[in-house]
This record gives C-alpha cells, sequence and structure tokens, in this order.
C-alpha cells in the first residue's frame, strides 16, 4: 500500500511520485541484500500467542449487498483448532517515519495494516508477521518530505526479512506448509527473499503452499508462467495447486501509458508481469469477495491515501465487513497486466488514487480477500494429502 499527500498536484506530480516509488523499493528489494546485523533478533509484529496481535482480532462477519445499503446477515466462521500451516506476512509502505528507513518499533500503522492485510488469514493459519526496516513514505519520496535512503540503509529491510524467514523454518516450522502473503514494497522484498531462500532450496520449496505477491509486479517468462524472478516456482492455476504464486495489480480500466503497475522494468527482456485471477485461477472471469476490518485505519499518510478512494466503508458492529460477489474481475494483457475490475450490482466504484496511473493499489490487499482465503484453504488441503 503506497500513498501520497499531495494528491491535488495532478498528473504530473504523480508520474513523477510513481517514478520514485518504483525506483526506491526495487533498489530497497533488489540490492545488496544481506544477513541481518550480528546478534539481531527478529521483532514479530504478529506472532501465535502474543497478546496482543494485531492477526488475531476475531472472525465475526457482517456481509452486505453489493451497494453496501443492505446487511444480508451476520456470520461468525469458525476458527480451525491447531492450524496445520502457517502464514508469513511482509507488510507494504506505511511508516510515516521522518527518517528514510523505519526503525523496529511497532506503530499503530503497522498494526492496522496487519489487520487490514492479513488479519483474517488467522481463521486458517497461524500468522507471523516480522517487523523490518522498510523505506518510509518519507524515504521513498510520498510525503512533502523526503529523505533518501543510502544503498546499504535500502538493503536493511531485505535483511530483516531474510533472517526473520530463517528464523521461522529454523525454530517454529517444523515441516509444516506455509503460505507467503505481501503487498506493494512487501512483495518487491519478497520477490527477492523466496527467490533466494525458497525457489533455490528444494527442501523449503516442497513447503511452499503458495505465495500471494499483490501489488509488486512479479516476472514471469514470455510464453509462459515461470522464469523471470522464480527458476522453479509457478503461477496458481487450480486451487489444488501447491507451490504457486498468486500475483495481481487491480485496476478499473485499462492502465495508462505511464502506468507501472503491471509493467516490467523498461530494461527487462522476454518478461511479462505476471496477473493471476484469485476468483478463477484457471483463467477467465470470476465474482471477487471483498472483505474490510470494521476498524477505521490509524490516522496518518495513509488514511489519506484510502480516502482519496472516494468509497465509503461499512462500520457494522462485528470486527469484519464482507460484501461478496460485488464487482467481476479478469486478468488483461498488453503492454500492462493486470487485474481489471467491474462493479455489479450498484456495487461503488472506487476513484484510482491518486490518479489512474495507480490504479486501484490500495485495494489490492481487500477487494479479493474471501477469494483468496478460499484459494488457501483448497491449496492448503491438498498439500496435506
Amino acid at each position: 500500500m503506497l500513498a501520497v499527500i499531495e494528491s491535488g498536484a495532478g498528473a504530473r506530480r504523480a508520474r513523477v511520485v510513481l517514478a520514485a516509488v518504483t525506483a526506491a523499493v526495487a533498489v530497497g528489494a533488489f540490492a545488496l541484500v544481506g544477513a541481518a546485523p550480528a546478534g539481531a533478533k527478529t521483532v514479530w509484529l504478529c506472532f501465535p500467542g502474543h497478546n496482543p496481535d494485531p492477526c488475531t482480532p476475531g472472525l465475526s462477519t457482517t456481509n452486505y449487498s453489493p451497494n453496501v445499503k443492505k446487511i444480508l446477515g451476520v456470520t461468525h466462521p469458525k476458527q480451525v483448532k491447531n492450524p496445520k500451516f502457517d502464514c508469513f506476512y511482509v507488510y507494504p509502505t506505511v511508516s510515516d517515519q521522518q527518517t528514510a528507513v523505519a526503525n523496529l518499533h511497532i506503530d499503530p500503522v503497522e498494526r492496522s495494516i496487519a489487520l487490514y492485510q492479513t488479519a483474517r488469514y488467522s481463521q486458517y493459519c497461524r500468522v507471523f508477521a516480522p517487523m523490518y526496516r522498510q523505506e518510509t513514505l518519507a524515504g521513498i519520496g510520498t510525503t512533502s518530505t523526503t529523505v533518501k535512503p543510502t544503498p546499504a540503509q535500502a538493503a536493511e529491510g531485505p535483511a530483516d526479512v531474510t533472517a526473520a524467514l530463517k528464523t521461522y523454518l529454523k525454530k517454529y516450522n517444523h515441516g509444516r506448509g506455509f503460505v507467503l502473503i505481501g503487498h506493494s514494497q512487501g512483495s518487491f522484498v519478497l520477490r527477492q527473499v523466496i527467490a533466494k531462500q525458497v525457489d533455490a532450496k528444494p527442501a523449503v520449496r516442497k513447503l511452499l503452499i503458495s505465495a500471494i505477491l499483490l501489488g509488486g509486479n512479479v516476472l514471469v517468462k514470455n510464453g509462459s508462467d515461470v522464469g523471470g524472478d522464480f527458476k522453479h516456482i509457478p503461477a496458481c492455476h487450480t486451487a489444488t495447486q501447491t507451490g504457486c504464486v498468486i500475483a495481481f495489480s487491480t485496476f478499473d480500466q485499462t492502465p495508462p501509458a505511464l502506468s507501472l503497475f503491471g509493467r516490467p522494468p523498461a530494461n527487462a527482456k522476454n518478461v511479462h508481469v505476471l496477473c493471476t485471477n484469485p476468483a478463477a485461477l484457471g483463467g477467465g472471469s470470476g465474482k471477487l469477495d471483498p472483505i474490510f476490518p470494521s476498524k477505521p485505519f490509524a490516522p496518518g499518510t495513509i488514511a489519506t491515501g484510502n480516502s482519496l478512494l472516494n468509497i465509503t466503508q461499512p462500520m457494522p458492529n462485528t470486527t469484519w465487513a464482507s460484501i461478496p460477489n460485488s464487482y467481476s474481475a479478469h486478468c488483461i494483457s498488453g503492454p500492462a497486466d493486470v487485474l481489471e475490475i467491474s462493479a455489479l450490482d450498484g456495487a461503488q466504484v472506487p476513484t484510482p488514487a491518486p490518479d489512474a496511473t495507480w490504479g486501484l493499489h490500495l485495494l489490492d490487499g481487500n477487494i479479493a480477500t474471501g477469494n483468496l482465503l478460499a484459494d488457501i484453504k483448497s491449496q492448503a488441503a491438498a498439500f496435506a494429502k
């Protein structure tokens, strides 16, 4: 999730910011990924058994009609007792700290993004989410103050995630299947970490149920669904396939020429950006099931960015609001490969934020939560067999 305060500066400003974001995140994700400092310990944002844990808020859900004007009922999904698999989550750019790179202090925005993007997965899996020294909103140039990180600073976040995944695998995995989840900067970081720590290691790769990499431009070779970022991990084509990737960036229209989401880097050859439809992994169109927490996002830049979408988020008394079958979705191919959505039955039409070049990046993490839950449930069952 990325956002800007100066949304009124127009398309030119947005293009400059988006270019800065992409370049900065790419540096942070792909340059000098090494080990964490000697003796450093992972700080866990979400960890099984911790109290408080923003990733285990409860599961009560109010279900709405697509136009969110009618309540269809309240459900209380059952939490799986003793989950058989784990979810490992790397959050997007959210830090409002005024340094180029965030420290490991858990601020309200990290708790909010964990609730928004990954807490619902706790219905089926144990959720692990490490803090990492991510490039801040100031560091990637999306606020009025820019503090550019050095290459060494940009490498700290990926090093933290690498160390956290190694710690998880060594101390807590015990041969369990796991799902990797990321969005935006989190996905850019995970692309590098997966390539080195999962894709290149058969013993680890066989434990991968799937990787959900949203808004992160996962690259595959033209004419293939493998190659590019990963040599052995393909795109997911069915909900019973394991060891595969689900990836997309959300737009409600054909991406404009200057959009960078869904497009490979200019210097990349014979590759394209992967799009897998979470509502129809085999291809074609499907209906999306958005799920949002009822608790408002913590105040700050990201909350400001969310308001630019111009949609009203339901705030029921339950922990969650679900709006099933409110959008249709299909992957489109061309200069940009993205998940294009259309509103159904009076569903709200979000405004691309800050403009069309960004598409619906801020909704990537929630627009298909219900579908992704169904996907990993099926994949985990197949893995268990």
